[in-house]
């Protein structure tokens, strides 16, 4: 699998370098689409990018539109939320408008519930056009995971739905997430990887051959945009 990687020697090094690229393309989409909309990435790893890009000013927060690639299935207080995390780590500490803050609905009775529902705020915000996200977060899971698709999941299949439930193997199992129906339209895709816990799954992406990648759930993000891997050393090797 060819990847445009660029290796940092910690997590500090690669969120500065992850955010003044974010910086670089959210300008590029205000100038040119008068909005920068950004699918969040959870886990522990995009925590300081948010962190450091709360601390920026000035910031164009009203043309900011902050959307999840994937969420646990628990309310948003809960320590397990992506929400949550997000919301700790940067909208506590910047001015955007709520309205420009699209959680995934976790308070639905059920997963497909919430999927349905996202799905639905998905479309509305982007009408008529593409899906297309002017940039997306993943992170990766040491089994190949990206948002919450994980191996054998028959959600790598899917051409229609934007958002689907699915079950993890993984706590907690009930999780909302994009389709690669979405991930695979962005403008821009960011994976942000570190730990040495990544380097055995970042050595098996890089030596695939093209045609046995699909594997990794992570291989199946290819967009016709820029995919850039901001790695640190522990996950590089």
């Amino acid at each position: 699998m060819e990847m445009d990687t660029r290796v940092f020697a910690d997590l500090d090094g690669l969120s500065h370098a992850a955010l003044n690229e974010l910086l670089r393309v959210m300008h590029e989409a205000i100038d040119q689409r008068g909005r920068f909309a950004i699918a969040l990435a959870g886990g522990r790893t995009p925590a300081r990018l948010y962190s450091l890009w709360s601390h920026e000013q000035p910031m164009p927060w009203d043309r900011v539109q902050l959307f999840w690639g994937d969420e646990r299935f628990v309310p948003h207080n809960d320590l397990l939320s992506n929400f949550r995390m997000v919301r700790e780590a940067l909208i506590a500490h910047v001015p955007i408008p709520p309205a420009n803050v699209y959680p995934i609905p976790t308070d639905q009775p059920s997963p497909e519930q919430a999927a349905q529902a996202y799905e639905s705020t998905l479309r509305a915000f982007f009408g008529a056009a593409a899906p297309a996200f002017d940039l997306v977060l993943l992170g990766l899971g040491p089994e190949g995971h990206t948002a919450s698709l994980f191996p054998g999941s028959p959600v790598l299949d899917e051409k229609k739905q934007l958002v689907a439930a699915v079950k993890a193997p993984a706590n907690p199992p009930n999780r909302i997430t994009l389709t690669p129906v979405v991930l695979n339209l962005a403008r821009n895709t960011f994976f942000l990887v570190s730990g040495t816990d990544k380097r055995a799954i970042i050595t098996a992406l890089r030596q695939e051959p093209p045609t046995t990648a699909d594997q990794f759930p992570a291989a199946r993000v290819r967009p016709a945009g820029p995919v850039v891997w901001f790695l640190d050393r522990g996950a590089y090797g």
